[in-house]
């Protein structure tokens, strides 16, 4: 429903009612969903194996992954693992190493624009343009769905980043706090405190305490308080 809404141009909230880490899946996926340029997307190490990748796949919905090394984020670049590459791999131990492309890889830099990346993707027949940094570390994702999704819905309502964007609720308290840092990590757009009272002071020091830590984000109460209780 919120993937629906943000392409229709509006942002759909998604409510509290789930464990905090689900709901914060949620808004991840909405955020994934549809994106100019994935930023920091998934990677996998060549030394994972076979089940390691397809358990990665199976549980973001993503038919590939870049394949990285080194300790550091983002790691350098040294192949891709696809559907096409795991079809017909029967060993679940094998190692991402063996089943990668890692040949000719097809690369641009960040700030590409949406029509040479389309060549690209055409001239070569794939669907996934990788983008690196000029330390050739894997900084983000273009793919030929994210294209199509934008001209087919061109009023979406979406980030600087070119993702759609998505709002959240939460509560008050200790536990409002913490479910809001896991919404904010997973880089939801609005926070929506879910409350009968919006002028409560539980509420005004809730939206206080998450406005002046590093957490960045919009803030909205559910129920608007009368002009005097923002006078508080």
């Amino acid at each position: 429903m919120a993937i629906a809404m943000a392409q229709a141009g509006g942002i759909g909230v998604i409510h509290r009612n789930l464990d905090p880490e689900l709901q914060a899946g949620l808004v991840r996926r909405v955020k994934k969903f549809e994106s100019g340029m994935v930023v920091n997307p998934l990677t996998i190490h060549p030394q994972a194996t076979l089940a390691d990748a397809l358990a990665l796949m199976q549980e973001n919905r993503i038919s590939g992954v870049p394949v990285v090394e080194g300790t550091g984020t983002p790691g350098r670049l040294v192949g891709i693992l696809t559907n096409r590459d795991v079809r017909f791999a029967t060993d679940p131990r094998q190692t991402v190493a063996e089943l990668m492309t890692k040949e000719r890889l097809v690369t641009v830099r960040e700030g590409v624009g949406q029509d040479e990346a389309k060549r690209l993707l055409h001239q070569h027949r794939i669907e996934k343009l990788l983008v690196v940094d000029d330390q050739y570390r894997c900084v983000g994702l273009i793919t030929v769905k994210d294209i199509e999704k934008a001209v087919a819905h061109p009023n979406s309502c979406k980030d600087d980043q070119g993702r759609l964007r998505v709002a959240a609720a939460t509560t008050v308290g200790e536990a409002g706090y913490e479910r809001t840092e896991r919404l904010v990590e997973a880089g939801v757009d609005l926070v929506v405190v879910d409350t009968a009272h919006g002028h409560s002071r539980r509420v005004l020091d809730s939206v206080r305490r998450s406005s002046s830590s590093p957490m960045r984000c919009r803030w909205l109460p559910a129920t608007s308080p009368p002009p005097k209780a923002l006078r508080r």
